[in-house]
């Protein structure tokens, strides 16, 4: 068992132990969105697959908030944003803008990056590198920034 697939079994006990209903709720969810994965791989999943599923978890929270804003529900968006602060504690901590530009220079030029046409392969360096750490969105901005000015 993975260290952080230990970690969230232990910290389902505790909840369920201390009656934290919210807590208890997300972990179990958490951990039948674990469950299913490792079905369809037919295998354990290792800590950086259960930080995808966490990272998973967290972007359906954030859609729901969104929703919720718009639909006039602050109540909802408050439970949904409570939920999203739990699943936050399991993913590793974010990068720095600094750090996250030294990953992209670092990606550039392990990609030999010279044009547009090698964003592709850029990606495919960082992305395992920022996962669970940095917005997709934002270092893929970052990165043709600077394959632009290249």
């Amino acid at each position: 068992m993975s260290a952080l697939k230990a970690q969230l079994a232990d910290d389902l006990r505790t909840a369920l132990k201390g009656g934290d209903r919210l807590k208890t709720s997300v972990l179990r969810l958490l951990h039948a969105l674990i469950k299913n994965r490792e079905i369809e791989k037919r295998g354990e999943l290792d800590d950086a697959e259960i930080i995808q599923a966490v990272i998973a978890s967290c972007k359906t929270r954030k859609e729901a908030i969104e929703q919720y804003v718009k639909g006039g529900r602050p109540e909802l968006a408050a439970k949904e944003e409570a939920e999203l602060k739990l699943l936050e504690f399991y993913l590793p901590p974010p990068l720095s803008l600094e750090e996250l530009r030294q990953k992209i220079e670092d990606a550039l030029v392990a990609a030999q990056a010279s044009s547009m046409k090698d964003m592709g392969k850029v990606m495919a360096l960082l992305m395992p590198e920022i996962s669970g750490r940095a917005d997709g969105k934002v270092a893929s901005q970052m990165v043709k920034d600077a394959l632009s000015r290249r």
